[in-house]
This record gives structure tokens, sequence and C-alpha cells, in this order.
């Protein structure tokens, strides 16, 4: 059973290269175009810092940071709340708070993650042909909205780039002289350019959709917008500014070998497999960039798979040899390869016991568990060789060998047991760490735990099976000996 649950277990336990640190934390996003950073902190970010301490349960702690136009508050959670209730009252407080912030502000940006939510992969976009711009709108609302579908993938905003912007160039003096103001021209554009609903038209046998002329088709006809009328004449857009497809101010720059480029970075969500989720991404970058420019060129500068591959590897590499060393010690000293087979076959099945026990307490595989039963090796064999040995002492007495199984098993059942308790008991102090440190070595200390006690359960059981099946015959053989 334990080798026909295994593989299963084994291919649908999440890989990762560390434990899944749960230490929620919820940000929430401020902006406000063109206000200052210490406009910012003193008017919205402290604002909403002193709702959330009187609205918002098991907060840990609260960080902030003020910049130009935009502020960011992280609220770290204590272990084991609610997120899903935290993010409800920190949503109901941001909306009572708008209200009384400065006019015009929209609602934050309210974001949840934990520590576990890292970079796991990168990719670069760039061309030789395509602007900054083009390169960034492609990034933005093709590429990372095809990606959004995988699995376990979370995406912000690319780095880098020019956002595409519908800019508005004011002629200051033409403005001025017709004595007109900036503010005339945001009320033109907002009054004129209007989607609205007009509902439908029957003519016949057939219904069409009506359409009112209330928002321009291009971005040229935003020029036509009349503005204002001076003296019998009219002011139109055109006269005092000028529409034009453009791009938002710049405030970061990405090159890749040399050409400006665009930076776009997906994040691992939970405690999503990373193995599984850059696998999917890689499959659907494919499919999405048949739907993009040939021209433009996406990629691969981070692969985090490569590392949690090679780190899980290299430990898989370690426990084997651990148990190749340990198995030729243990036939060097006891010079029997059938008993040294028996005592070898009792360290995987240990070891299976263990993931599967892991595995159903919603643990990964990652270098701490996978670490601590390479560091249980060596100490799994201790129960099946004590057995063992015992066994032997019983059959040089001149007992039967199934009598001498039983009596030998018996005899060291209880000693076997506290040996095994011994061991286990050292890893109880990590249960009661804190913080970060008990999402690390509590995975570890159960991994130990779980091998161990798996290795006495199957020295009770598989051990002495084996034994009646292998030494039936070698028994047989030296059984005049053994009786002299």
């Amino acid at each position: 059973m334990i080798l026909l649950v295994s593989p299963v277990v084994i291919l649908r336990t999440p890989t990762d290269i560390f434990p899944d640190i749960n230490i929620p934390v919820v940000s929430i996003v401020w902006g406000y175009t063109g206000m200052s950073a210490s406009e910012m902190a003193l008017r919205i970010v402290t604002v909403s810092e002193r709702g959330l301490t009187t609205t918002v349960n098991d907060i840990e702690h609260i960080e902030s940071q003020s910049l130009n136009g935009m502020g960011v508050i992280k609220v770290f959670f204590h272990p084991n709340v609610k997120t899903d209730m935290a993010i409800a009252q920190i949503t109901a407080i941001c909306q009572a708070a708008v209200r009384t912030l400065p006019p015009g502000i929209t609602p934050p940006l309210i974001i949840t993650y934990n520590a576990s939510s890292v970079p796991i992969l990168q990719l670069s976009l760039s061309s030789k042909t395509l602007s900054e711009s083009q390169v960034s709108d492609l990034g933005m609302n093709f590429l990372r909205v095809g990606l959004a579908t995988v699995q376990g993938a979370s995406m912000p905003n690319p780095y880098g780039g020019k956002p595409r912007q519908i800019m508005v160039d004011i002629d200051i003096s033409a403005l001025n002289g017709k004595g007109l103001s900036p503010y005339d021209v945001v009320n033109a554009i907002g009054a004129e350019n209007l989607i609205l609903p007009a509902g439908t038209e029957k003519i016949g046998s057939t219904e069409y959709a009506v359409e009112l002329n209330g928002s321009p088709a291009t971005i040229q006809e935003l020029n036509d917008i009349p503005l204002k009328q001076i003296n019998g004449h009219m002011i139109y857009i055109r006269d005092v500014a000028h529409v034009r497809d453009g791009f938002a101010v710049q405030q970061n720059i990405v090159r890749s070998d040399g050409i400006r480029a665009s930076l776009l970075t997906i994040i691992k969500s939970g405690a999503a497999s990373t193995l599984d989720i850059v696998a999917r991404l890689k499959k659907a970058v494919p499919q999405v960039a048949k739907t993009l420019p040939p021209e433009l060129e996406i990629r691969t500068l981070l692969d985090q798979s490569l590392f949690v591959r090679a780190a899980v590897q290299s430990v898989i590499k370690e426990a084997v040899v651990a148990a190749c060393l340990t198995a030729i010690m243990i036939l060097i000293f006891l010079g029997n390869w059938r008993t040294t087979f028996v005592i070898v076959i009792s360290i995987p099945l240990a070891i299976l016991c263990s993931i599967i026990t892991l595995s159903a307490l919603g643990e990964t595989m990652n270098i701490m568990t996978l670490g601590g039963l390479a560091l249980a090796v060596g100490i799994l064999v201790d129960d099946a060789t004590v057995e063992i040995e015992n066994i032997e002492r019983n059959l040089r007495q001149g007992k039967e060998l199934r009598t001498a199984i039983l009596d030998g098993a018996a005899q060291i059942a209880v000693p076997a047991f506290v040996s095994t308790l011994a061991i286990c008991i050292v890893f109880v102090p990590m249960f009661f760490l804190t913080g970060t440190a008990r999402y690390l070595f509590v995975p570890l200390a159960e991994a130990v735990v779980f091998a161990m006690l798996a290795s006495y359960l199957l020295s009770r059981t598989v051990v002495p099976t084996l034994v009646m099946y292998f030494l039936r015959h070698h028994v047989h053989e030296t059984g005049t000996e053994a009786k002299g």
C-alpha cells in the first residue's frame, strides 16, 4: 500500500524551494496624481492608518511609504488570521475614508500576498522596430492579460516602457489670449466625451442598436470638441491645445542588450507549486505570443524553477548517498547480505511514510522537508538493526525461526520504542518557535519525527515478515551449526 500510494502523493504534492511562510500581508495603494510625498503622508496615508487601527482585527504591525502621487500601506497580520475577513474590514474602512480625503481621489487598490509570494519568472519584452509605448502596451494589455489565466500566477504591471496615455498639450499663450484656463479644457473634454446607452430601434423584423454621438471615434476627433463661444465665435480644443496618442511620464527604464524594453515579473501566489506554475507559463507564453506582432521579442531572464529543481535534486542526491553508505556500513558489520537487504528496504519505506503524512498535513516538498528526511536516513536503520540482531541471537540459542522472530521482536519492543521517542523528543522544541523560524524548521522536525515513528512501526510489522521469508533458507542451511 505504501508503494502504491506514494507515487500519487509525490506527484500531487507541491514542490518549492522553501516551505509556505504564512505571514499574511495586505497592501493598500492610494493614488493621487500630482500630490507631493509629504502631502500624501499627511492627508491620505496617516488618515488611513488611524482608521485601520480602530476597525481591523489581528494587526501585527503597519508599515507605510509615501511617494509623489502614491502612498503604500502594508498591514502585517498575526499568523492564522482570516485573510478574507481582514480584507473585507480594510475595504470597508477605506471606502468610508474616501469621503474625508482630498476631493477627486479614488478608492485604493487592495492587494493581498504573503512571504511565499516571490518572483518565479521574469520576461523581457523588446523590439528593434516597435516603439517603447507599443512594447509597453503589448505587455500590459495583451501578454499580461493572456497569462492571467495561469493557475497560481499573479502579474503586476510591467516595468519600463512608456505607458500609453492620451495627452492634451495645452498652448498656454493661446489659452490666455482667449481668456480661458486649463480647467475649461478639462471640463469640455469631460462633458463632450461621454458614453451613453441609447437602447435599440426595431425597424421591420430587425432590431438595431442605437449609438449616440457622445464619444469621438478617433483620437483626432477630440481636437474638434467645442470649448467655448466667445463673441459669436466658437473656440475648439484645436485652437488652444493638441490632443495626441502619447505616453505618460516615464518613471523607470529597462534595457535588454542595450535596447529599451519592458520587464514583466510573474509572482507565485500562495502555496502553489513553483515547478507547476512555471511549466504552465512556459506552455502559455508561446500560445499568447502567436497573437502578438512578430517584431516583439519575448525572452526569459529569470526562471526560479531551475533553482528549485537543483535544490531538490541536490538534497535527494545526498539522501541517496547517505542511504548507500549506511547500507555498506551495515553489511560490513553484520556480514550477511540478506539481513542488510531487509534493513535497507525499511529506509525508503519509512521515508515514503513520512512524505505521505507531510502531504496529508499540507506541507510541500522543499529543501527543509527533504533535508529532514536526509538527516533521518542514518538513524532510520536503528530499530530494524537492533531487532534483526536480537532475532539472530535467539536463533543461536537453538529456537525455531518463527519463535526466534516473535521472541526477538517482543524483547526489544519497549527499549526500541523508548529509543525512538528519545530521538523524536529532540525536535519538539522546534514546535515552540514563532515567526519565520517556525515555518522553516517545523516541517524539518515533522519530517524527522514521522520518519522515525514509521521506522518503528515498520520494525514491528514489515521487518519481521521479511526476516521470515529471507532467512528461512539460510537458517535451514546453517541449522546444525546454530544448534551446536
